[in-house]
């Protein structure tokens, strides 16, 4: 029996049920159980057999005269409405063996034995163990039918793709799961090979699998992808285990299939937080330190001059610029995190859409003109009111303005229009700029996003265009970006309610162009490169308090240009720059005549180490991060 079964009912499906005997046969009987070491069960009737079978039982012992007084018709009813894998053997004690009543049990009973008096107890205790052997094989087929119908019960409410398969890889089993998870039905799928699964690109897998399967081994948790019924990729794990027959050898596969496509796209979503995360980790750093190093030459130049009891009064204005650009860094952050925990509160008015264009461009002219961009700016004729928050709406235009001069190449483009279209005011930016890739489409509104130009003029945290969409939509408009590809410019199209007031008369339409102007050209003679102009001038300097000759550029190709005509011992290069980077810009130095004897020195906001390593690749002797230490960066130039 198996050894599952709980002790009492082991027992109980091993006794033998005796039906009925006279007083004689009674003691006769006892004394064989006894001497086999078997329990027994007298039952009086056919009723009390009954119930005692449906209790358990290994074998039924009765006599002829029992039988005849059963009814035997009654019996053998019993016996007929047994399950399926029972067939209880019958040990009948008959007084002649072939009496009319003998011939009908053999007749009827289905597996019985006659035992014809008389009788010897040693062959009637062979017969009964034999009879007990026989009925443990079939409790033993029971418990495997009920254990198959479990895992059948199992595997059609699994939502695991559950199948089988021949050694030649030919599907045999298909559940339920199965067909959820690929899409063929039963009938599709049975017969055909388990390459139906596979991605072309991917069957010589299938080979391997199988070479590690008939060697007997499992395989567990293999990730990799099946194809569905529609075409479509699905991410899986496999685990894979060979069917053994009674002999042990290997008759089959049973493959259990998960879809982990769920779990795959969250690991990604993950691994693309940690990757925004460290992104914006590094521009903050960046970020940081640019203003940090002006305001630092700028302190240390103010040490100097008071030896002198001179005050350089043109330095206070570099600090005033960059501690304000350090605060707009920190209220970015801070309007983030009010806005994600729900506390900004809009302070709502009429306000007319062409004051607050006006107060926008206000805000960002100054980043326009650095860059020598040409602005066209085109408003309605006719007011047009909104029921909005000036100061945020003026935010919000502010900063696509400020996003498309940060990525729009030097000289390039940048238009500005209103228009009513129904109900909505419709406000258009466009740009000349580095354009957007699909992707990025995709993901410019989210949190920290930037283009992946790090040699690009652009400052800030990713922060801006996530501020302007959460702005938008706590007024009731929408915001939407486009673009035709990289460097292709972009178009920001922002849709808010307006309250239009008709019949009135407002401003002509408004046109301005404005473009910057050019930046200005040109013991150890140092060129200083950087496009912050506020960090190579307090950097020059600081530089020439220090002793040095110095020469400024603001861009790769005039450095490149002054380092022929100057001729300098040292060139400071900043990383990030526009057009050609301070990577590139290294590399043309070395080229240049005395290029070769020429110290590099980087100074950036960028100090992780693949940083680093770019720059000694580039051919850089040594790298500072901003704001670098004067007396370290004296040290360099002495020890050069």
């Amino acid at each position: 029996m198996s050894s599952s079964l709980p002790p009492d009912l082991a027992r109980t499906e091993e006794r033998v049920l005796v039906l009925g005997p006279a007083a004689g046969d009674r003691a006769r009987c006892r004394a064989v159980l006894d001497q086999a070491r078997l329990a027994g069960h007298f039952c009086a009737t056919l009723a009390d057999l009954t119930r005692e079978l449906q209790l358990g039982g290994g074998a039924i012992f009765l006599t002829e005269s029992a039988l005849s007084s059963a009814p035997p018709e009654g019996l053998a009813r019993l016996l007929r409405g047994q399950p399926g894998w029972s067939d209880i053997p019958v040990l009948l004690l008959a007084d002649h063996g072939d009496s009319p009543l003998t011939a009908w049990a053999v007749e009827t009973l289905g597996s019985l034995t006659v035992l014809e008096r008389p009788v010897r107890t040693v062959t009637a205790v062979t017969a009964l163990r034999s009879a007990l052997k026989a009925r443990q094989r079939q409790y033993e087929l029971r418990n495997h039918l009920q254990a198959q119908g479990w895992l059948a019960a199992v595997v059609a409410s699994s939502d695991d793709a559950i199948i089988s398969k021949t050694l030649e890889g030919v599907m045999t089993t298909w559940n339920a799961g199965a067909e959820r998870l690929f899409g063929y039905s039963t009938a599709e799928a049975i017969g055909r090979p388990i390459t139906l699964l596979i991605p072309e690109e991917r069957r010589e897998e299938e080979s391997l699998i199988l070479q590690r399967l008939r060697r007997g081994e499992r395989i567990e948790h293999f990730e990799t992808v099946r194809v569905t019924k529609e075409g479509h990729q699905l991410d899986v794990s496999l685990t894979l285990s060979p069917v053994l027959d009674s002999y042990g050898g290997i008759m089959g596969i049973s493959t259990v299939a998960r879809d982990i496509t769920a779990r795959r796209r969250e690991e990604e979503a993950r691994r693309e937080a940690d990757r925004r995360k460290d992104v914006f980790l590094a521009t903050l750093a960046h970020e940081l330190r640019n203003p940090l190093a002006p305001i630092r030459n700028a302190v240390h130049i103010l040490r100097l001059a008071s030896e002198h009891d001179t005050i350089p009064q043109h330095l206070i204005p570099i600090i005033e610029r960059q501690v304000g650009h350090l605060a707009r860094l920190v209220d970015d952050l801070m309007e983030v995190s009010r806005i994600s925990h729900g506390k900004i509160e809009l302070r709502r008015e009429r306000v007319d859409l062409a004051d607050v264009v006006r107060s926008a461009l206000e805000t960002s002219r100054p980043l326009i003109e650095a860059g020598r961009h040409e602005l066209a700016v085109t408003l309605p004729s006719e007011p047009v009111q909104l029921f909005a928050d000036p100061v945020r709406l003026t935010q919000v235009i502010a900063n696509l303005l400020n996003n498309a001069a940060k990525f729009t190449p030097d000289g390039g483009r940048i238009s500005l229009s209103a228009r009513v279209e129904g109900t909505a005011a419709v406000i258009t930016v466009r740009d000349t700029g580095i354009g957007m890739s699909p992707d990025l489409l995709g993901s410019v509104f989210d949190l920290f996003i930037q283009g992946e130009r790090p040699a690009q003029r652009q400052t800030g945290l990713g922060i801006g265009l996530t501020l302007v969409r959460s702005l938008v939509q706590l007024h009731g408009g929408t915001v939407e970006a486009r673009s035709e590809g990289p460097g292709l410019g972009s178009e920001f199209i922002l849709r808010l309610p307006s309250l239009r007031l008709p019949g009135r008369e407002g401003p002509a339409p408004e046109s301005l162009e404005r473009s910057g102007a050019d930046p200005p050209t040109g013991s150890r003679r140092i060129l200083v490169v950087d496009d912050s102009r506020d960090a190579a001038d307090s950097l020059a300097e600081l530089l020439r308090l220090m002793g040095y000759e110095v020469q400024l550029a603001y861009e790769g190709l005039t450095a490149l240009e002054a380092a022929r005509q100057y001729r300098p011992d040292v060139a400071v290069l900043d990383l990030a720059m526009p057009g050609m980077d301070g990577f590139e810009l290294a590399r043309q130095l070395r080229r240049v005549p005395t290029g070769n004897r020429m110290r590099l020195i980087a100074l950036t906001g960028y100090g992780q180490e693949e940083f680093r390593r770019r720059s000694r690749e580039a051919g850089f002797d040594a790298h500072f991060v901003k704001p670098a230490d004067p007396g370290a960066l004296q040290a360099v130039l002495t020890a050069s």
